[in-house]
């Protein structure tokens, strides 16, 4: 392991270098790059989930910790290691401060894995636009987790309206073993459903994604009812032709599955960390197409698969108390529609109506564009609709 006190990008691209060579063999095969930002605070927490996901997949670990960007002083930090503590890979972990937190790419940019898909993970409150943080606009995935945010459906309000193909949040990962256990039992199911009612606690985002794809899957009415204190999906009921379909979770690890004639079944529903949850998401890196389409039903706004794939850096700088941003409209220009499917409640409602960022007495330098984009994006075929495996 390398560590590197008030040192420069250049210097950190050669410690990487010399740890390469040292390490042989072990440094290749590198499968992606991770782009993990985080604040000072959550490094421990981001450290552990980014380790746990970095060994499952073999990629190179970029973690960039932006601190104290109102100091004077520039300064950069970083410690280089292959094969230390944070797992058989690369890692780089980078903390910025000053003027530097806001410039990190200059730093990342020439450390990326080459030919190599990147993928950004935001271990803190999401962007209010991605484009505003040019290490989301370079990137191929762009990971997100609407929970840290202090009011969680309005972010995911917000993360419809500044949506673009290769977008995903771990709101939506949580669901994936409640969709595996409810697309499995509907494999012996021939009655027609009528609706659906989703229990949860209170303000969760993966509750009103599972209502958004229930109904795009079913073509029936949801209903998400916020009971007790736990903050994640605790039920799920489908009201079939005279009878019910119904997964409840039992305890952290279990859930029951009951149907209206048949006896009960305890099947496994383990809860997941973040490193699983990330680990995941590193799996797939093609669009989730999927997961725009019950964001959109949430939302309204539809068609969010189709908008351009490609960002535009809109330089902001969060130091100058000049420049005030309203909110964010849609990328194509869509207009706001009625909430549809599961229906936000409390603040999410009145966040469901965003106008373009607007920009007044900033200087020049604010409101400079540079094209960063992906080249393209990779068709794959849906998840297994609720019908079938």
């Amino acid at each position: 392991m390398t560590t590197l006190w008030d040192t420069t990008g250049s210097e950190v691209v050669k410690a990487l270098s010399a740890e390469r060579r040292a390490a042989g063999a072990l440094a290749f095969g590198l499968a992606l790059t991770l782009v993990a930002v985080v604040d000072e605070k959550h490094v421990s927490e981001a450290e552990g989930a980014a380790t746990l996901a970095a060994s499952a997949h073999p990629c190179r670990l970029l973690i960039v910790v932006r601190r104290q960007i109102e100091s004077p002083h520039p300064r950069l930090d970083a410690e280089v290691s292959i094969g230390g503590r944070l797992g058989p890979g690369e890692a780089v972990v980078m903390r910025m401060s000053g003027r530097l937190a806001l410039h990190a790419e200059s730093v990342v940019l020439p450390l990326l894995a080459p030919d190599a898909p990147v993928v950004t993970w935001w271990h803190d409150e999401p962007p209010t636009r991605i484009a505003h943080d040019p290490l989301g606009v370079f990137a191929d995935r762009r990971v997100t987790d609407v929970t840290a945010a202090p009011e969680p459906l309005s972010a995911l309000l917000q993360r419809a309206a500044d949506f673009a193909p290769g977008d995903t949040d771990l709101s939506w990962t949580r669901l994936t073993p409640w969709r595996t256990l409810l697309a499995a039992a509907f494999d012996t199911v021939t009655d027609t459903p009528d609706s659906a009612v989703i229990t949860s606690g209170r303000a969760n985002p993966s509750a009103q994604l599972f209502a958004g794809w229930l109904k795009n899957k079913l073509g029936i009415p949801v209903t998400v009812e916020e009971v007790g204190t736990r903050p994640d999906v605790t039920k799920v009921t489908v009201s079939l032709d005279g009878s019910e379909l119904a997964i409840a979770r039992t305890d952290s690890r279990t859930a029951t599955i009951s149907r209206s004639g048949y006896p009960d079944r305890v099947l496994p529903l383990p809860g997941r960390g973040v490193g699983e949850l990330l680990a995941e998401e590193l799996r797939r890196l093609d669009d989730d197409e999927v997961f725009g389409e019950a964001l959109g039903t949430y939302s309204g706004l539809q068609n969010l698969g189709a908008r351009s794939p490609h960002r535009e850096h809109i330089w902001r700088d969060p130091m100058d108390k000049s420049l005030t941003v309203a909110g964010t409209a849609p990328p194509s220009g869509e207009a706001n529609a009625a909430q549809a499917g599961a229906t936000p409640t409390g603040a999410a409602q009145t966040g469901a109506a965003k106008t373009e960022a607007t920009k007044t007495g900033a200087p020049s330098s604010a409101g400079s564009t540079a094209t960063v984009g992906r080249s393209g994006s990779t068709a794959r075929p849906g998840r297994p609709k609720a019908g079938g495996a």
